[in-house]
C-alpha cells in the first residue's frame, strides 16, 4: 500500500499541464503550428534527464551550446534555468537506467552555419526540418535561428501521459514561418519595466516564435535610455536616477534576445513624442508661443536649426552602434503642429523655404534630413505610416508601420508606393474587452494580406507586430496582460494562411498556455474554466 506521502506525489507526478476534465485536451501539440505537421499515435518514451543530449551533428557555435542547455532544462525541469530541479529524480530518470536501449536519449541535431557573433536579421533563414523516430531523432536547419526554431517545437511536443512518463509522439515536421517580421513592441516610457521583466517577455516570444522586440524606449513622459554621448538626456528625463537603462542592461537585452533569436529594434520616436523628456538638449525642442512671447512651454523637434541636426547626427551614431540591428525605428508619428505654428521664429523659416503654411512639408524637411544623416550611417530605418503619408523621400528597403484604422486602406495605400510594410493596427492588446469577448480570437482571425491590392503588393508585406502601450501596464502585469493573447497573433504571422480553424486553436492554445505556466511564466487564462495541470 502505498504511504499518503508517496500518493500525493503520484498525484502530483500524473498531473499533466492541461485542461480539466468536460474539456478537449492536447498534449504535445506545438504553437505555432508547423508548416507540415504529420504525427502518429505511437508513442516514444523519453530518456532520463541524466542521460538525455542534443548532439551537434553539424556546425556548432555558442548559441547552439546555450540552446541545448536551456532546452534540456525546460523539457526535464520546466524552466530555462534547472535550479533545484535539477537534484529531483523522476520517472524518466529511473525507466531510463533500467531500458536505456528502448528510450529516446539523443537528438541529433544539424546546422549548416552557426557563428559564434551571429545576430539574427530581417533576412534570416528560420527554416527547420525534425524528425521523431524510435531510437533516431533529428533537427535539420540552414542555419542557427532555424535550429532554434526546432529546438523550440521539439521541446513543445514532449508531454507527461496519465502514467507520468515523460514521451514524445513520432512526428515529422518541416516548417518555415509565413512572414520573416513577427514583432512585438513594448513602451518603458510611460512606465518603467525593470530588466528581469523584459527578459521574460523575450522567453514569451521565444516560446511563440516571436523574432523582434521593438523596444519603444523613450517618450515624452520618460527618456530612460543612459546615452553614452548625452547623459543629461535620462539624468533629466528618466523618472528617477533608478528608472534607467543602463548601458550593461541594454548589453543584456541585445545579448538575451540574440541567444534567443529575436532582433531588438529600438525606436526614437522624434520630431514628436520628445517634449518634456528629450528638454535636456540645448535648443532642440522648439519653445511654444503665446501671442508674441514664449509660453514656457515646449513642443516638437526644432526643425529649423542646424545644431538640430548636428546632435541627431551624433545621437543616431551612437544609437547605431549600441544596437547592431540593421534597423532603427524612427517613429515619426503624431506630430503636433500647433507649437509649430504659434513660434514666430518657425514661421518666418516657413516663409523662407516656400512651405507657405503647410506645415506637414515642415516635417517632411525634418523627415528628409533625419532620413539622410541614417543614410549616411548605412543604417536601415523603420518608420510609421504618417511618414509615407506626407510622401517624404525615402528609401526602398524602408520598413513602414501601418498602425491606422482602416487598416485594409492603409496597407493598400503603403504597399501600393512599394514599400515594405508590417501590420500593427488591429493588434494593439493594450486595448482591453471583457474577458467574456475571448478577444483572442479576433486577434486570431485577423490576416495582413487581406487588403485590396496586387499580389506584387502582397509580397511586400513581411509581418506585423503586437503592441503593449504603457498608460496601464508596467512590470507587474506586463505578462499576464501579453499572453497568451500574444500568441494568438504569433500563430497568425508564422502559421501557413489555412490554419484558420479557432476549434482547433482554442484546444492548443489553452496546452500552450499552460505550457508556458509550467515554464515559470504568469500568464492569464483565456479560454474559459479549467485548470493547468503541472507534473512536479
Amino acid at each position: 500500500m502505498l504511504s499518503l506521502f508517496s500518493t500525493l506525489i503520484l498525484g502530483l507526478t500524473l498531473c499533466m499541464y492541461g485542461l480539466s476534465s468536460g474539456s478537449s485536451v492536447s498534449n504535445g501539440s506545438p504553437w505555432p503550428m508547423p508548416m507540415s505537421f504529420t504525427q502518429t499515435d505511437e508513442v516514444v518514451v523519453m530518456s532520463g534527464a541524466e542521460e538525455f543530449r542534443f548532439i551537434a551533428a553539424g556546425d556548432t557555435c555558442n548559441i547552439l551550446e546555450a540552446a541545448f542547455k536551456r532546452y534540456r532544462n525546460i523539457i526535464f525541469y520546466g524552466t530555462p534555468e534547472s535550479s533545484n530541479w535539477q537534484k529531483k529524480s523522476t520517472k524518466n530518470d529511473h525507466l531510463g537506467k533500467l531500458l536505456a536501449s528502448s528510450t529516446l536519449q539523443n537528438v541529433a541535431v544539424t546546422i549548416k552555419k552557426c557563428e559564434d557573433n551571429e545576430y539574427p536579421s530581417l533576412e534570416s533563414d528560420e527554416s527547420y526540418s525534425l524528425a521523431v523516430g524510435d531510437a533516431n531523432s533529428s533537427i535539420i536547419a540552414n542555419t542557427i535561428w532555424g535550429g532554434l526554431s526546432g529546438l523550440e517545437t521539439f521541446s513543445q511536443l514532449t508531454y507527461y501521459n496519465n502514467d507520468g512518463m515523460l514521451v514524445i509522439n513520432k512526428t515529422t515536421i518541416q516548417d518555415s514561418p509565413r512572414f520573416s517580421h513577427r514583432g512585438l513592441l513594448v513602451d518603458t516610457s510611460r512606465h518603467f519595466i525593470k530588466v528581469p521583466i523584459l527578459l521574460q517577455n523575450l522567453d514569451a516570444m521565444a516560446y511563440n516564435k516571436l523574432n523582434v522586440f521593438h523596444w519603444h524606449i523613450v517618450d515624452m513622459q520618460a527618456f530612460p535610455y543612459e546615452s553614452i554621448n548625452f547623459p543629461s538626456l535620462s539624468e533629466t528625463g528618466a523618472y528617477s536616477p533608478s528608472h534607467v537603462y543602463t548601458q550593461e542592461d541594454v548589453a543584456l537585452v541585445i545579448e538575451y534576445a540574440r541567444l534567443r533569436g529575436i532582433r531588438v529594434m529600438p525606436e526614437f520616436d522624434t520630431p514628436g513624442h520628445t517634449f518634456n523628456s528629450w528638454g535636456s538638449i540645448k535648443d532642440l525642442l522648439t519653445p511654444c508661443y503665446s501671442g508674441d512671447k514664449p509660453d514656457g512651454t515646449f513642443g516638437p523637434v526644432n526643425p529649423t536649426l542646424n545644431s538640430t541636426y548636428d546632435f541627431l547626427k551624433s545621437f543616431m551614431q551612437e544609437i547605431t552602434s549600441v544596437f547592431p540591428d540593421h534597423y532603427i525605428h524612427l517613429g515619426g508619428d503624431e506630430v503636433n503642429f500647433k507649437c509649430w505654428q504659434s513660434n514666430p521664429q518657425i514661421t518666418d523659416f516657413m516663409k523662407a523655404q516656400g512651405f507657405g503654411s503647410d506645415y506637414s512639408k515642415l516635417e517632411e524637411y525634418y523627415e528628409q534630413k533625419l532620413l539622410d544623416i541614417m543614410s549616411d550611417l548605412n543604417s536601415g530605418y523603420a518608420v510609421w505610416q504618417e511618414v509615407i503619408d506626407n510622401n517624404v523621400k525615402v528609401r526602398s528597403d524602408t520598413v513602414v508601420e501601418v498602425w491606422k484604422t482602416p487598416y485594409p486602406g492603409e496597407m493598400s495605400a503603403v504597399t501600393k508606393k512599394g514599400y515594405r510594410t508590417i501590420l500593427s493596427t488591429p493588434w494593439y492588446l493594450n486595448y482591453l474587452k471583457s474577458p467574456y469577448s475571448n478577444d483572442w480570437k479576433d486577434f486570431y482571425a485577423i490576416d495582413p494580406l487581406l487588403f485590396n491590392g496586387t499580389d506584387a503588393q502582397k509580397k511586400l508585406v513581411i509581418g506585423g507586430e503586437v503592441c503593449m502601450w504603457g498608460e496601464f501596464v508596467d512590470g507587474t502585469n506586463l505578462i499576464p496582460r501579453l499572453w497568451p493573447r500574444a500568441s494568438a497573433v504569433s500563430e497568425r504571422l508564422w502559421s501557413p494562411q489555412s490554419v484558420t480553424s479557432l476549434d482547433d486553436a482554442k484546444i492548443r492554445i489553452a496546452e500552450h498556455r499552460c505550457r508556458m505556466v509550467r515554464r515559470g511564466l504568469q500568464v492569464q487564462p483565456i479560454t474559459g474554466p479549467g485548470f493547468c495541470r503541472v507534473e512536479f
